[in-house]
């Protein structure tokens, strides 16, 4: 069973998952918003390019590693990508992040994902938004978020998971942002670590 996560809301993905969690995958899934044509006939969906991304950060809240559209791997492998998707077409996750917890170097306290409008609409502009974490070994849902609160903010900072006691937590952050990628939004990220 699934949580759905509300904007704040932190859980520990092991007590979620029902037992320790080795592999999740953030998905992050969207449509453009259809526009009616000429006259009502017919309706046109305008690209949109929203990008996942992750930053990976020490206990001094400093960058160590980045995993996006332009580097699907995190240097140490722990983390990877799987490509950009530039229309959301398509059904389920349009882009994915897997995290292989076990082999996160320890030096790595908090892994923060955001999504950003790459094309530059608004959030206003795409429909069906959301981001949520599965246990890769099962394929399970853990946690869900839907992004889909319409505004014209273009970037969101989605969710960080964090180490705390020994155990990966997870922080539905859901706060807004602008940018079209991820390190425009680096200065609101370090004020959630």
């Amino acid at each position: 069973m699934s949580v759905n996560l509300t904007k704040g809301q932190k859980i520990s993905l092991d007590k979620e998952a029902g037992s320790t969690l080795t592999r999740v995958v953030m998905g992050l899934g969207w449509d453009a918003v259809k526009t009616k044509g000429f006259l009502g006939f017919g309706s046109k969906g305008a690209d949109v390019d929203l990008d996942a991304s992750c930053v990976l950060f020490d206990e001094s809240n400093k960058p160590l590693d980045v995993v996006w559209f332009r580097q699907l791997k995190s240097r140490d492998g722990s983390v990877s990508h799987s490509g950009d998707n530039r229309t959301g077409a398509g059904d389920g996750d349009d882009e994915q992040i897997s995290v292989n917890l076990q082999d996160v170097p320890p030096n790595v306290k908090a892994i923060v994902f955001t999504v950003n409008s790459f094309t530059g609409q608004s959030f206003a502009q795409v429909e069906n938004a959301y981001c949520r974490l599965m246990n890769a070994d099962g394929g399970k849902e853990v946690a869900r978020f839907n992004l889909s609160v319409q505004g014209q903010h273009n970037a969101q900072l989605m969710a960080k998971l964090y180490r705390h006691n020994g155990e990966w937590k997870m922080h539905a952050i859901g706060e807004n942002g602008a940018g079209r990628t991820f390190d425009e939004l680096l200065p609101q990220i370090t004020q959630h670590l």
